[in-house]
């Protein structure tokens, strides 16, 4: 295996929901330019193309991702292309050969050059038949594609781990809540879209019952917890690094909503589970994230009420 030839970190999927603010915050940490932004698409106006470089990429072309780690001089990469669950469910193959077929080519070009792999997972990896407080070990039998990818994914990570010394990590992501980018086509997008419903029209139609619980993380403890993670020593991680569950807060949609109206006079919201209600009832309601906290000392700041606040404030001055 070649030793990784540069610093330079390459983000796949950086427009997306998770990536737009990963790597603004990899670029205040390690310089704007040795962070290169990459996506199938190119977005006019948008702050990352702005701010350093940035490279069309699919992550099933394998020719193209060694072009670019080669001439970007790329070390490690946050691979983070993927088609989520509500979009996967409509697309089933398209699903697969980006989650799985990207991850693969992330994989294999990594272990050709000696980089370091992020590659997250989601909670999406549990099933019907997951405890409602999951734990790190536990049978995987989610009942979407999307999930079945992620599964995919984690066993490929500790795989190349083993046999080929990749250094490749990933987290079970919550449901994510940020206020910088839109949701983007997952099942838990209903405590996105509430916010923006919330401000713009003082009312939203939710997808899910009120009751249904279910694990969600800011935005911002997410950043922290992919940063903390890849920044933890290789002897601390430990047979989990395909995909460690970590833990934000969990609460209902309707606790949700409640709390929105407590903030927000005249704020109303109608329950109207539609088909993605079911993906959500096979998931966990909550995360047992002792793994994580054990083995880089992972720990959560933000609870519904600080969330709840931060989004309002942040959607109300956002220009």
């Amino acid at each position: 295996m070649a030793e990784p030839s540069s610093d330079r970190i390459l983000v796949t999927g950086a427009l997306g929901q998770i990536g737009t603010d990963l790597v603004e915050a990899l670029r205040i940490r390690y310089g704007d330019d040795s962070v290169i932004a990459s996506d199938v698409r190119e977005v006019p106006g948008h702050s990352l193309l702005e701010s350093g470089p940035f490279r069309l990429l699919s992550v099933v072309d394998g020719d193209g991702m060694d072009s670019v780690v080669r001439e970007e001089e790329v070390g490690e990469i946050y691979h983070l292309a993927a088609i989520l669950s509500a979009a996967g469910e409509k697309k089933p193959e398209l699903c697969q050969r980006v989650n799985v077929g990207g991850t693969i080519t992330v994989l294999e070009v990594a272990k050709e050059h000696g980089l370091r792999v992020f590659s997250p997972s989601s909670i999406a990896v549990f099933g019907p038949d997951t405890p409602r407080t999951a734990p790190q070990v536990t049978p995987l039998n989610p009942t979407t594609n999307y999930g079945r990818t992620k599964v995919t994914g984690e066993v490929m990570a500790l795989n190349y781990w083993k046999q080929y010394g990749v250094d490749a990590r990933g987290i079970r992501y919550p449901g994510l809540i940020s206020w910088k980018s839109p949701a983007g086509g997952g099942t838990t997008d209903y405590a996105v879209e509430i916010f923006h419903a919330a401000l713009n029209e003082g009312h939203y139609d939710c997808f899910v019952g009120s009751d249904t619980r279910l694990p969600m993380m800011y935005i911002d403890d997410a950043i922290r917890a992919t940063m903390e993670l890849m920044d933890a020593p290789a002897e601390s991680i430990g047979t989990s690094r395909g995909g460690y569950n970590v833990s934000g807060m969990s609460f209902t949609a309707g606790e949700l909503a409640d709390a929105i109206s407590e903030r927000l006079d005249g704020f109303t919201c109608d329950f109207k589970p539609d088909e993605r209600q079911q993906y959500a009832d096979s998931w966990p309601g909550d995360i047992d994230d002792s793994a994580a906290r054990e083995d880089w000392d992972w720990k959560a700041e933000y609870d519904l009420g600080r969330m709840v606040d931060e989004m309002l404030d942040r959607l109300s001055n956002q220009s």
